[in-house]
């Protein structure tokens, strides 16, 4: 490359002051001799020998240009025929994807064509230049660990959406996904690739090998005897599948890993290279040679306090030698392999980034002596190779290689001026930045040097029956307890080298949160605040888009650091001003959700729309908070108005941008996370079926359709922000229920509902996702536990029994050391007890937020659904998540926290502010878990006396139009441990199997609670329309739920009976099983009812007692008849044992319904006990047999047909003595006793009644009733019941206005 000097065609910054002879006398210009020799130090030859004095040339700043141009071309001459084509390569010298015919399926590159995205089932591509001849390599940067295939390819290969890299012949690849090698057919090799790794691709056509390294260690030959001769050159080459992504390294970066003998596909830009170096030694001779001016002499100077001090010799010797080197460092190549170098290599020496000034000065000097667009250009390659390298660098024991590269991205930020306009422009626009703060998860452990940083692994190995780790401690051996402490201190010194890397990350955010660099413009923190505020929009606006959201993963570790730097500066303020709050108090003020100032997207808000609201509440925002709408804002719009708005404002924006951007692509707009490491603003949409670039203009389905809205945060100021002068900024419109004290700086205060909000995007459900690593450490162990017990076990004799089960204990303990460091390293880099403190103050920032809205009244509508969300998902995330590393007893102010969360359940789950089904239902579902453990029951029973009678009469409320199966079980739960027989944690039949997740609330130990018990029943008592309304609704939802099930069952029946093969739906099966356990957990609350007020089944001085009894007896009659009968389809049905029915069984149903009878005719006083005798016996369906059934009294003929069958158990509830008590028993067989003996009593005093004074609708009962006006008659039950739904007669449809007993005149 030619000199660009004075000759270069852009306007350079000139400081060649001595052009002009009289400038030479400039004051502060040292003497000639001094120059030369200065000048001769600095601009040394490139063997390094300096010339005697005698035979140097003098130097002068008038002919210095003329010496650099004759230094730094000594050598171009010889590196010339580099830049020549390779022998051996075909095609562009710049190597790049081939997005105009080299690819197969759908795809998204990147504008740079080196990242790609498969968007179909399995896309393919390959690269614009191909070999021949010669030893060739190129590397592959992971992206996601997905299905992938590397390798090359020919011209011929032709592909499909099945068929890729690997599957034709001449097309050869390396699947790290499957850890196998791919020529037309497949074998095993290599290891195991993550996102993060690096492949290398070497190709010998000398030899005829292809060959991959993975992460510089090579996997070995793969594939020899390829296929070579006329006509055959080879590309590079990817087949992936949806969703997974790569970049490529043909040789336009340094390779991260060279292999010597092998040339990049790419060459490297030698020339530039080598003339770089050079101006880099001259850079660093300036900062080595100080000028002694009071002695004349030259000194050598520490370069590590190198500073710039004003001198103009050394001044103008820089901008000669920036003058050349500028133009350099606006290319990727040199930045990465000169400059990052040069910049690593300052910050070797160790000692913290602040001893290192060095670099701050060279960012000075680059600012004062680039032109502003190099200096853009040289910082925006420069964060990119950070952030690559970073990212793409392998995990080793000390983390060094992510400390070196964390410790250089601090320096550069530390510099306010490169901080601001990476901020502006590059950390959230063209990079993804969040990287940096990602810890990744090493895949191969003994890579990762953890086996020597933990050497002694160790893994619980005391379970239950269950499956589940045992609470109760046993004693450990001493061998045990030597290997956890041994285990522990790894973890612990693991925990020491990690936090050094969180450290670091979070200095990154204290420097992008800084808001006192307000020199040259806006502090960092509010140009922070603003990127922030889109990035979060991105990633709540595009859930169904892949490409634009942040993975889950990196999320997280995101949110710690926020939550690190936030609490800093919210601390760090507190100190400066005492009358405000401390982090520990925070929380988000109502007013945010209502006043505009933050903007939150299209999120839902607990009222409904923010428009809706807009409307509706218009008088309170301006009553209690001061806040006017403007009316033009509530004029009334069509959604497929606001649609068209959006969509010409779109086209609008684009057709304004230059064209050079709609040509890379106008679709996607942002950087793909999936892609290549670091690039980014736009990808280009590749599909076969049209072979160009789509036009961004023309709709792209459902990819282009993405609305993103101009967000009004971009042009809000630190003054909008904070406020100032009366201005409240953020807090605009303080409601009068909300302190007037000042909580922090307002900008902490949209951070932390950034933060919020995050938790909810992504970071609960990653959350839940790695605790499979934990989950899979306890199945392993079990298995090894169980392996060692068969051995123990096995006959000396079966020696082959023995071999076989050493090598599953060998394959179990592997894996188990395996997988214990691995978890190791998650349990400190996502489950530590910092982290857990972490949410948990995010929990209680929540509940914090949440009783300050509420007390707004209406205005609580406003706050956006997530809020509600984050506060029950947290408190779940540390209950399930974290509790088997640390337990979450042991945080401070936990019982008041648990307390408070419980109130906020009690009191919004049935909150008419709260318009959404789906929070709604969230709020139910939280409270059922709630009760379902005894710690958190008791926090709801500290809650206030008459919050907690408004949620049991919330409970209580009619079961129509709700979701009345969430609520109904509540209510069991509580009485769970109380009724007859049902004191099980598990249904008897189930014992012997493991449960699927014996976490589950359902399978928690019973846990009743008598005071919500009471005040369910002072409610039933006290409020006389309350009873029947909530008792009705529960049988007619038992009706229902029962009949249904029982009509699934006769399909399930027919299905089972039928001589061909047939599959029930499993979904059916499921269905049906709901029905069941909805039928007996309608029942409990029937029994409990019964039980806890009896007075409103039999005391019959209330209006709808004596019909919610016979309703009840109907009911009860119904359920036993079909589930006792001998043989019967119940029966049959439950022998089948079919998978998903496994909770059908006689027991759970029988218990519930013998329950109620037990309390209703025998623990009752005498006249209770007649009336509900009275009722049953004259229900039609009564049958004494089933009664006699559950104490397994079969009928003679049942006996007798069932006699060749002696083996087969008669369902009896003596059999289940672990369940139920002696006592009880005794009252079942009480009441068989007393129906019996009242049921022959009945049969002797009952006259015969005829046909014509029988109910003419149930024909069980005489007729009782008369109507009015229509005189037409029934029985008293058959009336009442059914005007509780309708007021029709039903035989003439007119309109009951009364009802009259009816008694037959006594015939003459």
């Amino acid at each position: 490359m030619t000199s660009r000097g004075a000759g270069t065609a852009f306007s350079r910054k000139n400081y060649r002051l001595s052009t002009e002879p009289e400038k030479s006398k400039v004051t502060g210009i040292v003497n000639s001799r001094l120059l030369n020799d200065y000048l001769h130090r600095v601009f040394a030859s490139a063997d390094g020998n300096q010339p005697a004095a005698a035979y140097r040339k003098h130097l002068t700043f008038q002919n210095l240009q003329e010496h650099l141009d004759r230094l730094l071309a000594e050598e171009n001459g010889s590196e010339d025929g580099r830049d020549q084509v390779a022998e051996g390569r075909l095609g562009p010298s710049t190597v790049v994807l081939d997005h105009t015919s080299g690819f197969e399926g759908l795809l998204l590159v990147d504008d740079d064509l080196l990242g790609v995205i498969g968007h179909s089932n399995f896309g393919s591509i390959r690269a614009t230049t191909c070999v021949y001849k010669g030893k060739w390599i190129y590397e592959v940067l992971i992206s996601s660990q997905g299905l992938m295939q590397i390798g090359w390819c020919t011209l011929n290969c032709r592909f499909n959406q099945e068929e890729g890299v690997g599957d034709t012949p001449d097309s050869y690849a390396y699947d790290g996904n499957r850890v196998r090698k791919w020529n037309v057919t497949t074998t095993n090799y290599g290891k195991s690739w993550a996102a993060g790794d690096i492949v290398s691709c070497l190709i010998d056509l000398d030899e005829g090998t292809i060959a991959f390294c993975l992460n510089g260690i090579s996997l070995g030959t793969a594939f020899d005897n390829i296929t070579r001769g006329a006509g055959m050159a080879y590309f590079p080459a990817i087949s992936l599948s949806f969703k997974e992504s790569v970049a490529f390294n043909f040789g336009s970066r340094p390779l991260r890993y060279p292999v010597e003998g092998y040339r990049p596909l790419q060459d490297p830009p030698v020339a530039d290279l080598v003339k770089a170096r050079k101006l880099l030694g001259y850079l660093k001779n300036v900062i080595h040679i100080g000028i002694d001016v009071t002695e004349g002499k030259l000194v050598e100077k520490d370069t590590s306090m190198w500073q710039l001090q004003g001198e103009p010799t050394v001044l103008i010797t820089l901008a000669h030698i920036f003058n050349y080197f500028s133009p350099l460092m606006c290319k990727v190549y040199l930045v990465e392999d000169v400059l990052m170098t040069f910049l690593l290599s300052i910050l070797e020496r160790g000692g913290a980034v602040e001893a290192h000034p060095l670099i701050q000065q060279l960012l000075d000097l680059m600012w004062l002596l680039m032109e502003e667009y190099e200096v853009h250009e040289c910082l925006k390659q420069l964060l990119m190779s950070l952030l690559r390298a970073y990212r793409f660098s392998p995990i080793i024991p000390d983390l060094g290689l992510q400390i070196h590269y964390l410790r250089l991205t601090i320096a550069v930020l530390k510099h306010e001026k490169s901080r601001k306009y990476l901020l502006s422009n590059v950390l959230f626009d063209v990079l993804r930045s969040v990287v940096f703060f990602y810890i990744k998860s090493p895949l191969r452990v003994e890579e990762a040097g953890l086996q020597e940083l933990i050497p002694t692994t160790w893994w619980p190995n005391r379970f239950t029956k269950e499956g589940k780790e045992s609470k109760e401690v046993k004693e450990e051996s001493a061998e045990e307890r030597l290997r956890r402490r041994a285990y522990e201190r790894g973890c612990q010194r693991l925990k020491k080298r990690i936090e050094v890397v969180e450290g670091l990350q979070v200095q990154i955010l204290k420097l992008l949160l800084n808001n006192k660099d307000r020199g040259g413009g806006e502090a960092s923190r509010y140009i922070f605040l603003n990127k922030f505020r889109k990035f979060l929009q991105e990633n709540a606006s595009n859930r169904g888009n892949l490409t634009v959201l942040c993975p889950p993963e990196y999320m997280v570790c995101f949110l710690h650091r926020l939550i690190a730097a936030l609490r800093f500066f919210w601390d760090g303020h507190k100190a400066k001003t005492p009358a405000t709050l401390s982090s520990e108090e925070a929380y988000v003020p109502p007013q945010l959700f209502y006043n505009g100032k933050v903007d939150y997207f299209d999120l839902q808000r607990l009222g409904g729309l923010l428009s809706h609201l807009k409307k509706t509440l218009k008088d309170d925002l301006a009553a209690k908070a001061n806040v006017l709408i403007d009316p033009a804002e509530l004029q009334a719009v069509t959604m497929d108005d606001l649609d068209e708005d959006e969509e010409s404002a779109t086209s609008a924006a684009q057709s304004q941008r230059p064209s050079a951007a709609l040509a890379i692509g106008g679709a996607l707009a942002r950087p793909g996370w999936l892609s290549s490491p670091t690039l980014g603003r736009a990808n280009r949409f590749l599909s076969t079926a049209a072979v160009s670039l789509m036009n961004p203009r023309r709709p792209l389905g459902g990819l282009e359709k993405i609305k993103v809205r101009t967000l009004s945060v971009e042009q809000r100021t630190e003054e909008d922000i904070e406020g100032s002068h009366g201005n409240e900024g953020l807090l605009l419109g303080r409601p009068p229920e909300e302190p007037d004290q000042p909580i922090t700086e307002n900008s902490l205060l949209e951070i932390l509902d950034g933060i919020v909000m995050m938790y909810n995007l992504s970071v609960h459900q990653q959350l839940g996702k790695m605790v499979g690593v934990s989950d899979d450490v306890n199945e392993y162990a079990m298995a090894l536990k169980d392996t060692e017990e068969k051995i123990s076990r096995c006959p000396k004799r079966r020696r082959d029994i023995h071999e076989e089960l050493l090598k599953s204990q060998k394959v179990f303990s592997e894996k188990l050391n395996h997988l214990s460091r691995r978890l190791a390293w998650i349990n400190v880099t996502i489950y530590s007890k910092e982290k857990m403190q972490d949410i948990y103050w995010l929990l209680r920032v929540c509940i914090r937020t949440i009783e300050h809205g509420d007390r707004t009244g209406s205005l609580f509508a406003f706050m956006p659904e997530f809020y509600l969300s984050v506060a029950m998902n947290s408190y779940s995330a540390l209950k399930n998540y974290f509790s088997p590393v640390n337990s979450m007893e042991e945080l401070p102010g936990y019982e008041e926290t648990l307390m408070r969360l419980a109130a906020i359940l009690a009191k919004h789950f049935a909150d008419s502010r709260i318009v959404g089904t789906d929070i709604r239902d969230s709020l139910m579902q939280a409270l059922a878990s709630y009760v379902c453990y005894p710690h958190s029951l008791r926090a709801v029973e500290r809650i206030p006396e008459e919050q907690r009678i408004s949620m049991m009469k919330n409970l209580l409320a009619p079961y129509e139009q709700r979701p009345w199966a969430q609520t109904n079980w509540i209510l069991v739960r509580l009485w769970r441990g109380c009724g007859f027989g049902y004191r099980y944690t598990r249904l008897p039949h189930l014992l012997k199997t493991k449960p699927e997740d014996a976490s589950l609330p359902s399978l928690q130990k019973p846990c009743p609670s008598t005071l919500l018990q009471r005040h369910m029943a002072d409610l039933l008592r006290s409020d006389r329309d309350l009873a029947p309304s909530f008792l009705n609704s529960v049988l007619n939802q038992l009706n229902w739920a029962f009949s249904e099930f029982i009509g699934m069952i006769q399909e399930i029946q027919q299905a089972a009976e039928r001589l061909e093969r047939n599959f029930v739906d499993s979904r059916q099966l499921k269905v049906c099983a709901t029905c069941f356990d909805l039928s007996v957990s309608l029942l409990r609350v029937l029994e409990m009812t019964v039980t806890l007020a009896p007075e409103i089944f039999l005391d019959w001085s209330r209006p709808s007692s004596e019909l919610l009894l016979r309703r009840l007896a109907q009911l009860l009659n119904q359920v036993l008849n079909r589930v006792t009968a001998e043989r019967n389809l119940f029966d049959r049905v439950v022998n089948l044992r079919l998978p998903g029915l496994e909770s059908v069984d006689h027991y759970p149903i029988l218990v519930a319904v013998t329950g109620i009878l037990v309390r209703l005719l025998v623990d009752t006083d005498v006249q209770g006990a007649e009336r509900a005798t009275a009722v049953l016996l004259a229900d039609p369906c009564f049958q004494l047999r089933s009664i006699q059934y559950l104490l397994g009294h079969a009928e003679p003929s049942a006996l007798a047909a069932a006699a060749p069958a002696a083996d087969k158990r008669h369902f009896s509830l003596h059999t289940y003595t672990e369940y139920i008590s002696v006592e009880e028993l005794a009252k079942v067989e009480k009441m068989l006793s007393h129906l019996s003996e009242e049921s022959k009593q009945a049969a002797a005093t009952t006259l015969p009644t005829s046909e014509e004074d029988l109910c003419p609708i149930c024909y069980a009962h005489p007729i009782s009733a008369i109507f009015r006006p229509c005189s037409h008659k029934s029985c008293k039950a058959c009336i009442n019941q059914h005007l509780m739904n309708n007021k029709d007669c039903f035989f003439c449809k007119a309109t009951i206005t009364g009802v009259d007993d009816f008694t037959k005149p006594a015939s003459s």
